[in-house]
């Protein structure tokens, strides 16, 4: 059964009131406020509030005045002036500075009042529903506008590395010297194919739907330590694995396959390079309809003061490493469509912890 539409009705006419919600309390929610301080309250403390009736007439502030007012700290709910005088300027006085839907003369009759209602309610919905569609066009503005830095910065950076060294490598016919601007050239390749598939990863969890499947945490960590085995020996940073999973687990195996894969990188990544006894654990453990994920590293740690933003689009917490700033807003996104949660706890220098909650569908 569908709420009941919430109506404040404001007059400083106990009988008013009295009369104006046993007319309509069957069909509405009435709110009835005897001053404008009584009816401000009610609409600080409640925000389904959305359609307001005041009488013009009320002692130390006018209906206008009073609508005036709200139009800048509550301008969601309709408002409706009620009038028993025939007041020109009053009545366009509501209309310029209160910004009325309509006016109703006093005394009302029920069938104009259901009306007015009616038609502010849908008037109402429209807005709310412009108000949403406004605030996912801003988003997507911001986010375009990021997403455009980041190409300029993050497509153009390995290719103008790919370009320098193809212009030093016209001039060198020393081999050794050739080897190592290829391997400049390489290394920018890879930059660029990362972002890549950063940004692919990033549209599919915008518009991809889930394919729950049965999930073997061992296969999924099998497939990524053959990636990181390579790394961890290259580096030297010790990798570490532990799975418990007694139990059967469903969920979509390519975001679950996508939160490892970033977590991982960010580990080996951002290694702390002084540190002697470099490592990287993961610890998964399926218990009681969920799974349990730590990802901890050695690494050089996250400020305090930017925990709070290391999940936003295009982020980077540091200038250390080049990053695409997709990483972690992927892991945030994925989470949000397998319902889990993420903790994250670190110390400077010392390493991070990330802690990944997600139950089983």
């Amino acid at each position: 059964m569908a709420e009941k539409i919430k109506v404040l009705y404001v007059d400083d006419e106990p009988e008013n009131l009295v009369g104006f919600k046993a007319s309509l309390r069957l069909d509405y929610q009435i709110l009835t406020a005897v001053n404008i301080p009584n009816a401000i309250s009610y609409l600080d403390n409640d925000p389904e509030i959305r359609i307001i009736f005041c009488d013009q007439r009320m002692p130390g502030k006018t209906g206008v005045d009073f609508f005036e007012e709200i139009r800048i700290t509550h301008p969601l709910p309709v408002r409706i002036m009620l009038t028993a005088y025939t007041d020109v300027e009053s009545i366009i006085d509501a209309i310029n500075k209160g910004h009325i839907f309509r006016y109703v003369k006093k005394p009302w009759i029920e069938a104009d009042i259901i009306w007015a209602i009616d038609e502010a309610n849908k008037f109402y919905m429209a807005n709310s529903m412009l108000a949403i569609k406004n605030e996912e066009l801003q988003k997507a503005y911001n986010e375009l506008n990021k997403f455009a830095y980041s190409v300029s910065h993050d497509i153009r950076g390995p290719l103008s590395g790919i370009l320098g060294a193809i212009n030093l490598a016209r001039d060198i016919d020393d081999i050794e010297e050739m080897k190592e601007m290829l391997f400049l050239m390489e290394k920018s390749v890879t930059k660029l194919n990362t972002y890549v598939l950063s940004m692919h990863d990033y549209y599919s969890l915008q518009r991809g739907e889930l394919k729950i499947t049965e999930i073997d945490f061992w296969e999924i960590i099998n497939e990524l330590k053959s990636i990181y085995t390579v790394n961890s020996k290259i580096n030297d940073v010790a990798f570490k694995v532990n799975v418990k999973q007694n139990e059967v687990f469903f969920s979509d195996k390519a975001p679950l396959r996508l939160i490892l894969n970033n977590l991982l990188s960010n580990a080996f990544k951002y290694q702390d390079k002084n540190n002697e006894n470099k490592s990287v654990e993961v610890d998964i453990e399926v218990k009681e309809g969920k799974a349990v994920i730590y990802v901890k590293d050695t690494g050089i740690g996250i400020l305090a003061s930017h925990l709070g933003e290391i999940f936003n689009l295009f982020f980077r917490s540091n200038s250390l490493e080049v990053g695409s700033g997709f990483g972690l807003y992927n892991v945030k996104s994925a989470l949000v469509k397998l319902n889990g949660q993420i903790e994250v706890d670190s110390v400077l220098h010392q390493g991070t912890t990330f802690k990944v909650t997600i139950p089983s569908t």
